[in-house]
């Protein structure tokens, strides 16, 4: 989603390699690392920052490759999924910031531009989560209500 609002050509980032199966180095067992990301959750981190966790501090390669799922498909299983997904979230908290600044600088367009360009965003994220089921059908997006969401 970044490029869309820019004369870019895309993102260039770096990727981890395509593996099949996890490594042989690795000797955490699936109960274990279900355990720790359970833990992690409970904990309050959300799901980017339990990888991230996972990665630096316990030495997971990747997640999916050791349990066979994603961990968003984990969280489902166990019922722990946020109501509002992390991508949403960030956004809409963005998005709040940005109306807040507007609000005490009445003449800074760009900013203005911004909002506008981040709450597209929000809507057609929006529109991916009515439609694959992640977000009820008559959720939609408001200042107001992202407001007492987020906070």
């Amino acid at each position: 989603m970044a490029k869309m609002h820019s004369r870019k050509k895309g993102s260039s980032r770096s990727r981890p390699p395509t593996v099949a199966k996890t490594p042989a180095w690795f000797d955490v067992s699936k109960e274990e690392l279900e355990k720790t990301i359970m833990k992690l959750h409970d904990s309050g981190l959300p799901t980017s920052r339990i990888g991230l966790t996972l990665r630096d501090q316990y030495g997971v390669p990747s997640t999916k490759l050791a349990l066979g799922k994603s961990m968003n498909s984990f969280l489902i299983e166990n019922k722990a999924l946020p109501d509002i997904p992390e991508d949403l979230g960030n956004l809409m908290r963005k998005a709040l910031h940005v109306r807040k600044h507007i609000k005490a600088n009445k003449k800074d367009v760009h900013n203005k531009r911004a909002l506008q360009l981040t709450e597209n965003k929000i809507r057609r994220l929006v529109k991916y989560y009515h439609d694959s089921g992640r977000l009820a059908p008559d959720w939609t997006y408001s200042p107001e209500t992202a407001e007492i969401l987020v906070s």
